[in-house]
């Protein structure tokens, strides 16, 4: 039987950090602190909610992030 993959483990950057940040620096300060997929949506979007590791997730707004979460 095959091993079961360990996940690798996710940036431990606090998520708050980028709440004020402009949304094309927080992009970039994300990929540097090693997340593999950035999601930019706007305000009030619909999304899915399955949790994908080494996603970080931007709500933007005006060009700023107002809300940062994983997964």
């Amino acid at each position: 039987m095959a091993p079961i993959p360990t996940p690798s483990a996710e940036p431990a950057d606090p998520t708050e950090a980028y709440v004020g940040l402009a949304a094309d620096a927080a992009e970039r300060r994300a990929r540097e602190q090693g997340w593999t997929t950035v999601r930019s949506l706007p305000p009030g979007a619909i999304i899915t909610l399955e949790y994908l590791i080494g996603r970080i997730n931007f709500e933007v707004e005006g060009g700023t992030v107002i809300r940062c979460w994983r997964g």
